[in-house]
This record gives C-alpha cells, structure tokens and sequence, in this order.
C-alpha cells in the first residue's frame, strides 16, 4: 500500500497519513526512510522487507547528505546527517520522533 505525504509517496504495510504502518504505530513513529537500494520510501525495514523483491542496502556514510529521511508530521525531508543530529524531533515543526528508532540504525545506516 502507499501514501502521500506532502509530495512524496511512502509505501508500507497499512501506512497511515503520518507514515506509521502496521509494525511500528505509536505517536511518536512518524518518520519514514528512502531506502538506498531502491530509492523509495517506507515507513520501516519492516514493510520495505514484505513488499520488495529485494534485500535493503544500508546509506554509505559519505551520502549521509542526501535528503532521505521524512517527517510525517510535515513533510519535511532530512538530510541523514540532520536526522541522526536532531534530538528525536523535526527540524521544522517539532514533532516528537521515537528514540527507539536508533536500535535500527545499524539497518539503515553505515557506521
């Protein structure tokens, strides 16, 4: 299934408007990724796992500049590097992101 989100379509297993899905739907989960393999957004590892065809590919550390991050709340796209700097909420409207997502990092991002 997929949703908009401002001008930017975000797949996932039951998104709603604010990008949480069926395995991630407290308050606080409002973000969603652009994968680096496919360059698509979903709301988690999760969803991107039972819809694609293929395995996800972490973001190389030297294009942790590229907007690849989005708030649900807004919209706003977050660079990687924004993201991991902004204390759980959006640069732009302060919306409260979940802490808990950092447990994932390690799926999404190089280290």
């Amino acid at each position: 299934m997929k949703v908009n989100i401002g001008n930017t379509v975000v797949k996932g297993v039951r998104p709603d408007k604010q990008s949480r899905c069926a395995h991630y739907h407290k308050k606080e989960d409002i973000i969603a990724i652009q994968f680096f393999c496919c360059g698509d957004f979903f709301c988690c590892y999760k969803c991107h796992e039972q819809i694609c065809d293929h395995p996800p590919l972490q973001w190389p550390k030297d294009q942790w500049n590229q907007k690849a991050i989005l708030c649900g709340a807004c919209g706003y796209k977050l660079t990687i590097q924004e993201y991991l700097k902004c204390n759980y909420s959006c640069p732009v409207c302060k919306a409260l992101y979940n802490p808990g997502c950092q447990h994932h990092y390690h799926l999404y991002f190089q280290t």
